[in-house]
């Protein structure tokens, strides 16, 4: 509308608030639509550098989006066409013939497999007119033929003015006066019939304008009306209220002293209970205490039969070469008292070769040692930098250990994808080392159930399988990088019902005597801590998996 009144400020005022707009919903194509009438109304203030920025944005926006039209998809592309036909004819008025033909050949091609008759009659267009001022008639008039022949497939008069004017202006330049005055007096009609159409439409809209201003003036008129009668109600309304307050103030200074020895009597009982729940919370933080050191003293059960057989291998290794050892020295001396000092010289060498072997697992059981002191000790609270992979790798085989030492029937398939890319975090190791053993064990647990919730037998064919990863998230969303440690089981899975309960403390599906129900609460608050979170997923009937995500600093 603005642009029929000839207000080109207000006219690119409305574009700029309608890309705004867009760019709060996300919607690409009403951007290029914006950037394609923003470059082609640059165009006609002659402004061709901010014209031809606007046009390549636009070719962006269409590239990437598609457009909904009567319940129909079409790709932006249908609309790139209509770009490089603005693209060309700003370069054609920076007198840039080369670009100006490959844009506008690019815009022909475009249009014709978008099937966009409208826009491919301004492509023939604008090759018309660029080889007329290239002085090639010939080669103008053919692609003004297109362009008059396509222009009246689809009705565009305006096109077809236009077009004429250029079969008139190349005509002249071929000398042929008569064609070019019989072209330009068609030109000039329909010109001036579009003329008497755009002053209708342009005293019609004046005449809205007026109208509308009436209208406003009207509703303008009624809201004072309105406001006043308003403004008579509230004083009545205000009166009758005043008058209600009064009454209420009088009955309930009445029933006041009825209320206050009433709260009297129900404050005393207040006191009472008050002292029955400080009572009771006490004694509930105490055994809350107890469960607590319970849950990690079960915990420390746990990795201490993972150690034992860790070690167990080792120290077998040193007491059979050890035992080996004695029966080859009694061989030497031997060998040595008949005179065989070749023979004593090998099984000395042999001998040798069992020390090495001995002392290497000796190191072996030691280095166990020391690691599983290093991550048993007291909690710091200091963060330090961690291998995670090492970590979750250290207490999956213990857990898996310390299992196999209480139940030797016991079997599970494990599985782990480590990302190597992930590095040393700052973790506290012991606590999260703590977080991945009860996952770990609950895991075997949930995998050594059966599709009923019964346990499995060695005759069922479900295989328990434990798999553990991890993987790094890059920054996304607001959040910084994340490290991801899952554990994943294929045990019956968590009825929904009570997946939002199972961080609750004190919340457990183990029977009673096997479980304080504190584990996943403790995991939870320690995650927590490291400002980090703890996530389940879990399908009935196909397993469950719990989802560490710790922030890397």
């Amino acid at each position: 509308m603005y642009a029929a009144v000839g207000n080109r400020d207000k006219m690119i005022s409305s574009f700029l608030k309608a890309k705004s707009y867009a760019e709060s919903i996300r919607d690409t194509a009403a951007i290029g639509f914006v950037y394609s009438q923003s470059g082609r109304d640059y165009v006609n203030l002659d402004k061709l550098d901010s014209a031809l920025l606007f046009a390549q944005k636009a070719l962006f926006c269409f590239s990437k989006s598609s457009i909904s039209f009567n319940n129909r998809r079409y790709g932006g592309r249908t609309y790139v066409g209509e770009v490089y036909n603005i693209i060309g004819d700003i370069y054609q008025r920076k007198g840039n013939f080369d670009s100006a033909l490959y844009a506008l050949r690019k815009g022909e091609q475009i249009n014709i497999e978008t099937n966009n008759p409208w826009a491919l009659g301004y492509s023939y267009a604008g090759l018309s007119y660029l080889f007329l001022t290239s002085k090639k008639t010939d080669t103008s008039l053919f692609y003004a033929g297109k362009a008059l022949e396509t222009f009246k497939g689809v009705g565009d008069f305006l096109g077809i003015a236009n077009i004429y004017r250029t079969i008139s202006s190349a005509y002249g330049q071929q000398k042929k006066p008569d064609s070019a005055f019989a072209y330009l007096t068609l030109s000039t009609n329909i010109n001036d019939s579009l003329n008497n159409v755009q002053k209708k439409n342009l005293l019609a809209y004046q005449d809205v304008g007026f109208g509308e201003q009436l209208r406003l003036k009207k509703l303008e008129e009624e809201k004072v009306q309105t406001q006043n009668k308003i403004k008579t109600y509230a004083m009545l309304a205000g009166i009758t209220v005043f008058m209600l307050i009064a009454f209420m103030l009088y009955r309930n200074n009445r029933n006041r002293r009825k209320a206050n020895e009433l709260l009297q009597k129900q404050k005393d009982e207040i006191g009472e209970q008050k002292q029955q729940v400080e009572k009771t919370l006490t004694e509930l933080k105490s055994t809350q205490a107890q469960l607590i050191q319970s849950e990690k003293m079960a915990s420390l059960g746990e990795l201490t039969a993972g150690i034992a057989h860790e070690i167990q291998n080792p120290l077998n290794f040193v007491n059979n070469f050890s035992e080996v050892n004695t029966e080859l020295i009694d061989e030497m001396q031997q060998e040595m008292d008949k005179g065989n000092y070749n023979d004593a010289k090998t099984i000395s060498n042999d001998i040798k070769e069992n020390e090495q072997k001995i002392n290497h697992h000796g190191k072996r059981a030691d280095a166990i040692v020391k690691g599983m002191l290093q991550h048993s000790r007291t909690s710091s609270s200091v963060k330090e930098p961690t291998d995670i992979n090492a970590l979750a790798d250290e207490y999956l085989r213990l857990a898996y250990h310390g299992l196999r030492a209480k139940d030797k029937s016991f079997n599970a398939t494990l599985k782990t994808d480590y990302d190597d890319t992930i590095g040393n975090i700052n973790i506290i190791p012991q606590d999260i080392g703590r977080v991945i053993l009860n996952l770990i064990n609950n895991a075997f647990y949930a995998a050594s159930l059966s599709a009923n919730g019964g346990f499995s037998d060695p005759n069922n064919k479900h295989q328990p399988t434990i798999t553990v990863s991890t993987s790094k998230n890059p920054p996304s969303g607001g959040r910084g990088a994340e490290v991801l440690i899952s554990v994943r089981d294929n045990g019956p899975g968590i009825p929904q019902k009570i997946v939002d309960k199972i961080f609750q403390p004190f919340f457990t599906t183990k029977p009673t005597g096997q479980g304080t129900g504190l584990g996943l609460s403790l995991a939870y608050d320690i995650v927590k801590a490291h400002g980090g979170e703890i996530k389940v997923e879990s399908k009935e009937g196909e397993g469950s998996e719990f989802v560490i995500q710790l922030p890397i600093f």
